[in-house]
Parts: structure tokens; sequence; C-alpha cells
């Protein structure tokens, strides 16, 4: 019986001083895992860690790591260049050689991904001009600022846009990795990683899944809609349309509007829905509450319209919700798990 060949695809992540490790070693164990479990799958990722210089690269994390130049690539073929991201912004497009570096070989490649904010070097390079991109909720709106030609996707896990992907923040580089084994072998391969890394291939929601009010902390203290976006997180049953909130803070309707919208970079409409998701989201994690309870207590004109909401902006049912992210165990709502349609199965 023949041999059934192998095929060696070349991944290479560029890294600086300053980066993430976990922006960096998720991707790569995916990839690992992958290889060494892959079964019949022909490919096999080959990964290599270069900088613009080589040796030694202080990471974000206190734990040095040691790096190939990036000379030693000269005439070397690689498929897909990943760039990971790092805690400071900045530290991102310091290396000068390394940006450009990569906007002389990321054309090349047949993929160029990002991590996080290293989508912060790939815009400095000029990789993303015209594409739709992610990057780390915390920092769409500045990337967006710097590079005005990017179109930037605040709540996407990861957005794919031909050849060039970016993923958002921090771990979602293993979403990224595990939609790459997908693109490349198929669901199956992507999921049977999935499993062994004891992670989702495709988790609910997007960063929507942070909390709607932790965006607005560290706004400055003279941030006039602070003390609003709290007094609506403690009001969900009033009356929370946008002529009442522009009546509260004593402002026309239409200025209201224009201001808060600039500020938030959401309209007042999709704050409340945001924070009304978000306190509904805790109590399905932190209490025995009903469900439709729930949905009373968060303003919802009952469990259907919550049931909506959920299903809408995070993909997945309040039932299915509370079964993977409560923090307690809870008899209540077990009676009548299989009451909701829409659940997904375990993996």
């Amino acid at each position: 019986m023949a041999t059934r060949l192998t095929e060696e695809r070349h991944i290479v992540l560029a890294v600086y001083p300053g980066v993430s490790l976990l922006d960096l070693g998720g991707p790569l164990e995916a990839f690992r895992v992958f290889s060494e479990f892959g079964g019949e799958h022909r490919i096999r990722y080959k990964c290599t860690v270069v900088s613009s210089q080589g040796g030694q690269v202080a990471t974000a994390d206190g734990v040095p790591l040691v790096a190939q130049s990036i000379k030693s690539l000269y005439r070397v073929k690689i498929d897909t260049l990943i760039v990971p991201g790092a805690f400071l912004v900045d530290d991102v497009t310091r290396d000068v050689d390394l940006i450009k570096w990569v906007a002389k070989t990321g054309p090349r490649c047949r993929r160029v991904c990002s991590v996080c904010v290293g989508s912060f070097l790939l815009a400095a390079a000029g990789l993303l001009k015209g594409r739709r991109a992610a990057t780390h909720w915390m920092h769409a709106k500045l990337l967006a600022q710097r590079y005005p030609e990017i179109t930037v996707e605040p709540d996407a896990i990861f957005v794919r846009d031909g050849r060039v992907w970016s993923s958002a923040g921090v771990t979602t580089g293993i979403d990224l990795a595990l939609a790459l084994i997908e693109d490349d072998c198929g669901r199956e391969a992507a999921m049977s990683v999935a499993r062994m890394l004891v992670v989702y291939l495709k988790r609910a929601g997007g960063q929507s899944q942070y909390s709607a009010l932790l965006a607005t902390q560290g706004e400055a203290d003279s941030d006039t809609f602070i003390e609003l976006d709290r007094w609506i997180a403690e009001n969900l049953t009033t009356s929370l349309n946008v002529e009442a909130l522009a009546d509260r803070m004593h402002m026309s309707l239409r200025n209201f509007t224009r201001v808060y919208t600039q500020k938030r970079g959401r309209t007042p409409a999709k704050a409340v829905e945001a924070i009304r998701l978000d306190a509904a989201r805790r109590l399905l994690e932190e209490s025995d509450d009903r469900i439709e309870g729930i949905a009373e207590t968060c303003g919802y004109r009952g469990e259907e319209q919550m049931r909506a909401a959920f299903v809408r902006v995070l993909n997945i049912p309040p039932r299915e919700y509370r079964r993977r992210f409560a923090t307690r165990n809870r008899s209540v709502e077990r009676s009548n798990e299989a009451g909701d349609g829409c659940q997904l199965n375990s993996q």
C-alpha cells in the first residue's frame, strides 16, 4: 500500500519586544495539536517564530523567548504569516524593521493574520487598507481613528477579508487558529483540535460578551454620560426610550443622540440594549432566578423578547447561556431545559 505523502505548510509568527505570550502561544498550541494528532490528514504545520533581529525577545509577561531572524527566511516559502498582539499598542508598531518586512513579505503569503492588537502592525504595513478587520474591543476605536481606510468590526471574534484574517483580543487567537485549520482541513479536523484544547470550535457571541459598563470605566471623570449609564443599569424597568434619556440629561433629543453616539460609539438605544443584556447575563450566571423573572427584572417585555435579544447578539438562547456559563449549581431551570428549541449540543 502506497504511503500517503504529507504536505507541510509553513506558518511564521512575527514577534517584537513586548509581545503577549498568550497571543503567541494560543495559536502555536492549536497548530501543534493538529500536527501531532491530525491523523490521516495529509497537511502538517511547521511553525517558526521570527523577529527583526533574532535572538532573545522580551515579552509583556516577563518570560523571554528566542526567535529566528527574519533574514533566516530569505527565499523561504511562507504559507501563513501571523502577527500576535501586545499589552501596549505602541509596542506593536515600534519595530520599524519588522513593519517593513511584513509589508514586503505579506503580499507573497497565502494568508496574513493578526491576533488582538497585532492588527496595528498589519495596518502600519499597509495590509489592511480598504479591508474589514477585528482587534481587541478596547482599541477598536483607536484603530479606526488612526487608520480610517479600515472598516473596523468592534464586536467580531475574527474577521476574514479575502486572504487577510484578523482576530479580537488575546484568547481569540485560538479561535483564529481553529478557523485556519478548518479552512485547510475541514470542520471535523478543527473540532478535534478544539476538543483537545477543551474550547468551543465557535464560541457563542462576539466581543459583546464583555461587560457593557466595563467599556465606560476607563472614561474620564468628566464624561457626562457615566452617571447616566449607571442610572440606566439601576432602572431597567423604567421607560428608557431616547426621549426619556434626553430629558434626564436636560438636552434636546437631537443633541443628546449626537453627543452620546459620538462619545460612546453607539446610539443610546443600542447602549440600553447592551446594558439590559449585560444585566440579564449576570443574573443567569450568578443567580437561581427563573428565566421569566430575569426577563422582567431586566425590563424585557417577556421571556421571548429576552430570548430574541440573546440569540441576535450572542447567538445563544438564555437557557443554553446559563448552562454554559453559570457559576452556581441550579435545580430551578433543569426541568425546563428541554423546552428551549434552540439548544446547542455540548461537544
